[in-house]
């Protein structure tokens, strides 16, 4: 498998498509969850796509990493159902945290992936809430 970060500018088509689609896949339709995914925000120039592909090009895994000024959030963190419990969601979390230096970082948790963050050293800084019906809870992880 290959992780790499990069900006909207540099996705090829197919790889873009391909992120776009397993972010549907996922969020979309195996969580029954119709969501403007499209918000505009892949575009800009500070935001990082995670993007994880197996050896034929194929994309498996994804997250984006958006620059929110005093903070870096992360959040679309998506892995196709043939990667999933293979250890590829750590290696994927991973690459997003290494493109957010020197400010904290925020992700909003599907509640019961809340014990999976917190090995990242995130921790809960708000109530639970529900967005498109599913439980999350909000989480930082404190720079240094």
């Amino acid at each position: 498998m290959k992780i790499s970060a990069v900006p909207f500018a540099a996705l090829d088509r197919l790889t873009a498509y391909s992120l776009w689609k397993l972010r549907q896949d996922v969020f979309v339709v195996e969580q029954e969850c119709p969501y403007p995914d499209l918000d505009g925000r892949d575009l800009a120039p500070e935001t990082r796509h995670i993007v994880m592909e197996n050896d034929d090009g194929v994309v498996l895994g994804c997250a984006r990493v958006l620059d929110d000024g005093d903070e870096w959030r992360i959040g679309r963190v998506a892995l196709h159902r043939t990667a999933r419990g293979q250890g590829w969601a750590d290696r994927l979390m991973e690459a997003a945290l290494q493109v957010c230096p020197d400010r904290d970082v925020v992700l909003d948790a599907q509640t019961p992936l809340a014990g999976w963050y917190a090995g990242f050293g995130f921790e809960v800084c708000g109530p639970e809430f529900l967005d498109d019906g599913i439980a999350h809870l909000p989480m930082v992880r404190r720079a240094g």
